[in-house]
């Protein structure tokens, strides 16, 4: 810009006065053009043509066979000379104005060409800048992009001084973009400064014909005129009021002036208005829509009066009062500041630079689904989550984050419309993984257990199970995987007997009586198992699935580098060690471990509490309760590891999640009864206390089973119903309940009228009564005539002082007709209502039992997989291994990565890539179908039938107009009108004969 300054003062200088349109002789010595002179021989060509597109014989060089270069390249291979094409363009036709054009290099600095544009093109400085992107080609542009366009950019742009930046070609949308500022500054008034410009930014080697341009000295004009031209040819749009015409060297190449094109576009957001007074910088707002907008507007320095109000009460029109939060806070504004004073405190934020500008997300798509999420907005969310990646589990989170919503949410409708909104994301999130599935399996595994740093680290799986997502857990890839993980390196159709047997006879394990997976597997160099799915996106077979031999793999382990080769060598275990490991520590052998030795367990305890239940110190406990103690040590130092030690979270996080499960609440309390017994039984005075704490204690112990058969494929399921009918016997002993009190008090009053003992007065009122449902009905007591002799009596004296009451028999009728209407009620009603519900409860759950199971299945093989190989009391040995390998070598667990995989930056994005594809064809594939559903053809057939009625409508219109005027008309001598068509023709269009119209 100071050159062109400089040069323009000499020019004034020699002319003395103001350099004319005509004297812009200045500008081949500033703007240059690139000219290819190296020939790069295409290949597709035969030898005719350069990589650039041109000819060979315009070429000053030709590359050699020493120097023989495949890739053409704009900075090496071409040379800077003087711009010839630059003045004034005349298009074909009268009455047009010319337009100024220039023909620049590619890497000519942007501020060189604004400063030409302002002061030689005389164009308005923008305040308003909009570049078109996309839509170029020959194809035909939809009616409704045309719309977008001509109602929505050019009415945007209509402000002081507005430009829109296309492609400047007479194709696509640049060609749409031209006939919509045509139209509008014809509708303009010509001292009208609403005007919108048109500027265009076009490759120079695609334009046709533009050798009429060529003129060293500058044309004025240059007379642009095209026919026939080629369909593949591309000509300069004449709505367009200034071109740039951008050259790399190339000829018949699109994209040469995006680089360009970026630059100015950049260079021109950052400049200053220049009116209203005092300079303010520009605002830049970009929005990527279907057409690939790219928004700069430019704020006037009119904005001394803007003020927060205002930027809130547009802001409240768009999102109600979502935006409230939001422009508070980041200013330091509360809202109980004075006005005044809050508004000056903004000024004065306003006129300094933002901090927020310096500030990048990493993922604004998937910022926005939460905040749509957040806000509860269904088409929004839906549509960022299309457009955000990692699509399985953003919809998970979306599902976690709507269900937590919901749990706050006191309104019924917004509830239910966050649950709804939830279980849409839980199906988006399982037909996606359902794609994915079907189109590779073990890809789609690493899917599920892959860490998202978007999202904390968090994996499929955990996302999943934090929110509660119960029917992705049911999908049979998600079940292949923890099949997987359960059965580690064993044969899955492993029978039962076979892991008994190896478990108690470990040699077993070393002969064909249990299947295991081939080790090449674990021969094969670390890369290989790593990229085998990941090296190509459409799931073509990388470089790992084409080894079979061990030739080939030492020849693949050569092409990829010695060091991995090595690496892959001194990672493999010995045959014996291998084997032993494959087996101890998969999750299955630590299941049947702990199932069989808690069943040993419960035996011993059993076994103590029946036979060897010894006095208390010093004649007791049996050495036989001595193991017991120290098994459950064992037990207790298991629970502890589990809340402390498993897990990434902090203590605190790892503890409340610990007491959540309903599982670990019964070990707490078998564990804390258990203590509680150990210390009252080791005292004669609170002995018997403590034998039956231990007692209650082994009760506790012994439900424990349940939730260890729980991964049992029959009996999981039947779990699940009864822990759902639970809840129906809590309601029935509700009603029960106040039923069997009011008879009970009313029974006890009739019967004795005065019984001083609580304890006779507890077990008449609810223990009788309660057993009268089962039979037990002590007619000797109610019934009078049934009554026997015995020793009784009515003082009040004896009775205080222990002696038996009599019943009374004044109200005996009374108390006869409550007993049937009891038995009645609880027997008959109660009963068959309890029988009605556990039934509902079964139809209802039965459906859904193996979604519930498969869900705690995943739970229990969560549990056993973190868990040591080892059982207890034995498990001690595990312990203190872990604590040396953990504490003190510091070793990390290789456990984890079966649950969470820590994926490279290619990986993982290779792995995005493949489930955005997916989820896009998903996607497509739902909108045909619901497009051929029969409610978008009854609505497709309506609109049909809504126009074809207008058509006849107007059609109808039209001939009625006919008629009339061919009835005033002297060609039809007939005065009267036409006759009515008859009533058994449906239609009313009126009909001519010849001879009357002759």
């Amino acid at each position: 810009m100071i050159k062109i300054k400089k040069i323009e003062k000499e020019n004034e200088g020699v002319g003395g006065e103001r350099k004319s349109e005509k004297d812009q002789s200045w500008i081949p010595k500033m703007i240059k053009k690139r000219v290819c002179t190296t020939f790069v021989e295409d290949s597709s060509s035969s030898g005719a043509l350069c990589q650039c597109g041109g000819p060979q014989d315009i070429h000053a060089s030709i590359t050699t066979g020493d120097h023989v270069i495949s890739q053409w390249d704009s900075e090496e291979h071409t040379s800077e000379y003087p711009t010839d094409a630059f003045g004034q363009l005349e298009f074909a036709g009268a009455g047009r104005r010319n337009s100024p054009f220039l023909r620049l290099a590619h890497d000519t600095p942007p501020d060189n060409v604004y400063s030409l544009m302002m002061s030689q093109w005389g164009l308005p400085i923008p305040n308003l800048v909009v570049s078109v992107v996309g839509g170029e080609g020959k194809e035909k542009v939809k009616p409704w992009v045309r719309e977008v366009i001509r109602q929505g950019l050019v009415r945007a742009a209509q402000s002081t001084g507005a430009w829109i930046i296309t492609s400047g070609l007479r194709e696509g949308v640049g060609r749409c973009v031209g006939e919509a500022v045509r139209d509008h500054c014809a509708t303009a008034s010509s001292l009208s400064q609403a005007k919108v410009i048109a500027v265009g930014v076009a490759p120079w080697g695609l334009i046709y014909q533009r050798q009429q341009l060529v003129n060293p000295q500058g044309s004025f004009p240059a007379r642009y005129y095209v026919h026939n031209m080629p369909h593949e040819c591309s000509c300069l749009d004449n709505n367009h009021q200034a071109f740039l015409l951008v050259d790399d060297g190339s000829v018949g190449h699109r994209g040469s002036e995006t680089m360009f094109r970026a630059n100015l576009e950049d260079f021109i957001s950052h400049q200053r208005t220049g009116i209203w007074g005092e300079r303010k910088k520009t605002v830049q707002l970009k929005n990527k829509t279907s057409l690939n907008h790219a928004t700069t507007l430019t704020t006037p320095s009119a904005a001394r009066d803007l003020t927060l109000y205002e930027v809130s009460r547009v802001l409240s029109e768009i999102m109600e009062d979502v935006c409230q939060p939001f422009y508070y806070a980041p200013l330091g504004v509360e809202q109980g500041w004075a006005s005044r004073k809050a508004m000056t405190h903004v000024n004065k934020l306003l006129r300094t630079e933002s901090v927020y500008r310096k500030q990048r997300c990493m993922s604004p798509w998937i910022a926005l689904f939460i905040w749509a999420v957040l806000q509860n907005r269904r088409e929004m969310s839906i549509y960022f989550w299309e457009m955000a990646g990692e699509s399985v589990l953003s919809a998970l989170a979306g599902c976690k984050i709507l269900r937590e919503l919901a749990k706050l949410e006191t309104e019924t409708e917004t509830k239910l419309s966050m649950k709804e909104l939830a279980q849409t994301f839980e199906n988006l999130a399982h037909d996606v993984f359902s794609e994915c599935y079907q189109s590779n399996e073990s890809r789609s595994f690493k899917l599920l257990i892959r860490q998202s740093p978007v999202w904390g680290s968090a994996t499929c799986l955990q996302m999943a199970t934090a929110a509660d997502a119960r029917l992705f857990f049911s999908h049979d890839g998600v079940q292949t995987l923890l099949s997987e993980i359960w059965w580690g390196d064993m044969d899955s159709n492993t029978e039962v007997w076979k892991l008994v047997l190896s478990f108690f006879l470990s040699p077993l394990i070393y002969t064909n009586l249990i299947s295991f997976k081939e080790q090449e597997k674990d021969e094969k160099p670390e890369e290989f198992h790593q990229g085998k799915e990941l090296d190509s996106v459409d799931g073509a077979e990388s470089l790992a699935d084409v080894i079979n031999t061990e030739d080939d793999v030492e020849e693949c382990k050569a092409l990829r580098g010695k060091p991995k080769a090595s690496k892959a060598i001194t990672l493999k275990r010995p045959f014996l060690l291998h084997r032993w490991r494959q087996f101890w520590f998969a999750p299955v052998t630590s299941f049947l471990g702990n199932v069989l030795m808690y069943f040993l367990f419960l035996f011993l305890f059993a076994y103590i509490l029946l036979v060897d239940f010894k006095p208390p110190p010093p004649d007791g406990p049996a050495p036989s309760e001595l193991v017991l103690y120290f098994w459950v040590f064992t037990l207790v130092c298991e629970e502890i590891r589990q809340t402390f030690f498993v897990g990434s979270t902090t203590v605190l996080q790892r503890m409340k999640l610990y007491i959540q499960d309903i599982w670990n609440k019964c070990d707490i309390t078998a564990l804390a009864l258990f203590i509680l017994g150990l210390l009252c039984r080791m005292f004669p005075r609170t002995y018997h206390f403590g034998r039956a704490v231990l007692c209650v204690d082994y009760v506790v112990f012994t439900l424990r089973l349940i939730h260890i058969f729980a991964v049992h494929k029959q009996l999981g399921p039947k779990i699940i119903i009864v822990g759902k009918m639970v809840k129906d016997v809590f309601f029935f002993l509700f009603f029960l309940g106040v039923w069997l009190m009011a008879y009970g008090v009313a029974n006890q009053a009739l019967l004795y009228s005065y019984d001083s003992r609580p304890g006779w007065i507890i077990r008449r009122v609810f223990y009788r009564p309660y057993m009268h449902i089962y039979g037990q009905i002590p007619l000797d007591e109610i019934d009078a005539d049934k009554r026997q002799e015995r020793e009784c009596t009515d003082n009040v004296t004896l009775i205080h002082q222990g002696a038996e009451p009599c019943p009374q028999s004044d109200a005996n009728w009374l108390v006869l007709i409550l007993l049937s209407v009891y038995l009645l009620v609880t027997n008959i009603l109660l009963v068959n209502l309890l029988i009605a519900m556990f039934s509902y409860t079964f139809n209802k759950v039965q459906e859904h039992s193996d979604v519930h199971w498969k869900f705690q299945r995943y739970n229990l093989i969560v549990e056993y997989h973190s868990r040591p190989c080892l059982s207890p009391p034995f498990i001690i040995i595990s312990h203190l291994h872990i604590f040396f390998k953990r504490v003190i070598q510091r070793l990390p667990s290789n456990k984890s990565q079966h649950f969470m995989l820590d994926l490279k930056s290619k990986e993982a994005s290779l792995l995005n890539t493949w489930e955005s594809t997916l989820k896009e064809n998903l996607l497509s594939t739902q909108g045909k179908k619901q497009r051929e559903s029969d409610t978008e053809r009854l609505k497709r057939t309506s609109t049909k039938l809504r126009k074809l009625e207008s058509e006849v409508e107007y059609c109808s219109t039209a001939l009625s107009w006919i008629v009339e005027a061919l009835s005033q008309s002297d060609l039809v001598k007939q005065t009267r009108p036409p006759p009515l068509p008859s009533k058994g023709i449906a239609s009313k269009r009126p009909t001519f004969s010849r001879s009357k119209l002759c």
